[in-house]
């Protein structure tokens, strides 16, 4: 049994069961799947999110460990992740609440509450725009050396994300709006990473979860314009090391690297045209 509540949950919920105000509570549903309910709600006049895990059954436990993988049970995951991240320094959501019961693997409900990021865009709707008019060099120079920072930051500190797409990073728009009328005096870039369910935290990360992550990124940069001088910049931010340096240290990590991107990506594009794929 866990149970955390920020303290106007905690007032508000005192006394009631928070796992049945959450499985009656009205809102927008996001996501509803046999596992898992993702949707929006109000609390005291702000929105905030809710992920409801019920159980992912022995089947799904069993199938993950046949393929040397860890089952993620239900919000423990994101949870830990977001904390972490807070304590990093990286841009997330903000968790207000979160609760686990239950010792059947299988059958372990949990709920994570987080507030709502309002008025942000992810880097993918961003990029899909950059298609029609293309970005200042100042902003995508500033988004290239962003996801280095971040990404060298959740690595070296042993968390690997899982899903580590553009979609996962949000913009705030008023900082969208600064880059595209090119004022002098702008904020600094804040990039929110969100999803954090299947992340993983260990002391050291192993080569493979960062190949497997930075694939991620580089294969949903691939229909948006970054060239080659692009990738040298993120090498460099994201090794601190002299461009040179790294490509001939790492030699066979970023060879690899485009390799499995180019595989998603031709994977990606073989299942667009090809509905039954």
């Amino acid at each position: 049994m866990a149970l955390y509540l920020r303290d106007d949950f905690k007032k508000e919920w005192q006394g009631k069961d928070p796992y049945q105000l959450l499985n009656e509570m009205p809102g927008q549903v996001f996501r509803q799947l046999e596992a898992r309910r993702t949707y929006r709600f109000q609390f005291q006049g702000k929105n905030f999110f809710a992920k409801v895990h019920y159980g992912v059954g022995w089947r799904e436990i069993i199938n993950n460990l046949l393929h040397f993988r860890l089952p993620v049970l239900g919000a423990s995951n994101e949870w830990i992740a977001l904390n972490k991240l807070q304590v990093l320094g990286i841009d997330s959501m903000e968790p207000v609440a979160y609760g686990k019961k239950g010792y059947n693997p299988a059958k372990q409900k949990s709920f994570l509450i987080t507030a709502a990021l309002e008025n942000m865009s992810s880097l993918e709707e961003i990029c899909d725009k950059w298609k029609r008019t293309p970005p200042s060099y100042s902003m995508k120079k500033a988004i290239i050396e962003k996801l280095a920072e971040i990404s060298r930051t959740l690595h070296d500190n042993g968390i690997n994300h899982r899903d580590y797409y553009f979609c996962h990073f949000l913009i705030p728009d008023s900082i969208l709006i600064e880059y595209a009328s090119n004022t002098k005096k702008r904020q600094p870039l804040r990039c929110y990473l969100i999803d954090l369910h299947r992340a993983q935290i260990r002391k050291k990360l192993p080569e493979r979860w960062r190949l497997k992550d930075l694939s991620g990124l580089f294969f949903s940069s691939m229909e948006y314009g970054f060239n080659q001088r692009d990738i040298y910049r993120f090498i460099r931010s994201y090794t601190g090391l002299p461009l040179k340096k790294s490509l001939i240290t790492h030699h066979n990590f970023w060879h690899n690297l485009d390799k499995k991107a180019q595989k998603l990506f031709n994977r990606m594009k073989r299942k667009a045209g090809h509905p039954n794929y």
